[in-house]
């Protein structure tokens, strides 16, 4: 990023742009939540991304993306709407390295089959370079996610909850896979080890993927298009 650091990042100047985001949202998810429940979560969730933003520029586009997110989680949640696909959440501490990496990683080899998010529970102000670079290595750009806290709609929605090896606690609900994935932090390490931390990382994600799109499979009686060995992968 390029822009400068901006320190007035309060409710007060952002009032009318967040009642905007807002609107757009409530036509969104009209007949499922309240005007007021919508602005509730947009009020919320741009506190909440300003508290370790350093720049202003992409704080109204994260908010509008955080709080729409959240706002299909709870649906989801509370069953007003059916998901077709498995949902998969991401927790690390800072959600800055280790579960970026997986959750793009996922994102690629589901090719839309899963639903992926990824959350921090003390989330960074920003990406570490290392992991920037080692994926944009494999063509995969970060620079539109952003580290994200982590909320109980979320992790009520998700089907599988994955822990990176940080020590991070989840809610635990009944229904729910949850693994930890025992990864090394990649913050403050060289290029060299993040590559070999994306490498295991990716084929932790490989595994998963196979044993969601397996299980639907039988589950739904659909042909497992999983096994379809490595084509369209990303490239090692």
């Amino acid at each position: 990023m390029t822009d400068h650091p901006d320190h007035s990042l309060g409710l007060q100047d952002n009032t009318e742009l967040l009642h905007r985001i807002s609107a757009r949202l409530a036509e969104k998810f009209t007949g499922v939540f309240a005007r007021e429940t919508v602005e509730r979560y947009v009020f919320e969730s741009y506190t909440a991304l300003a508290r370790t933003a350093k720049f202003s520029t992409y704080l109204p586009a994260t908010t509008e993306h955080f709080a729409n997110d959240r706002l299909a989680a709870l649906a989801k949640s509370k069953n007003a709407v059916v998901s077709e696909v498995p949902e998969v959440l991401f927790v690390c501490v800072q959600n800055a390295g280790r579960s970026q990496m997986a959750a793009a990683l996922l994102n690629v080899e589901a090719k839309g089959r899963i639903r992926v998010r990824s959350a921090g529970s003390m989330p960074a102000s920003e990406f570490d370079p290392a992991v920037v670079t080692a994926m944009e290595e494999m063509g995969l750009d970060l620079s539109r996610e952003y580290p994200k806290p982590l909320t109980e709609d979320v992790v009520r929605a998700s089907d599988v909850v994955i822990t990176m090896g940080c020590g991070d606690s989840c809610p635990i609900y009944p229904g729910k896979r949850y693994e930890d994935w025992d990864l090394t932090d990649p913050s403050g390490q060289p290029v060299e080890t993040v590559r070999a931390i994306r490498d295991q990382n990716h084929d932790r994600v490989r595994g998963l993927v196979s044993s969601l799109l397996e299980t639907r499979g039988r589950d739904t009686g659909a042909p497992d298009s999983s096994r379809s060995s490595s084509h369209g992968s990303v490239a090692d």
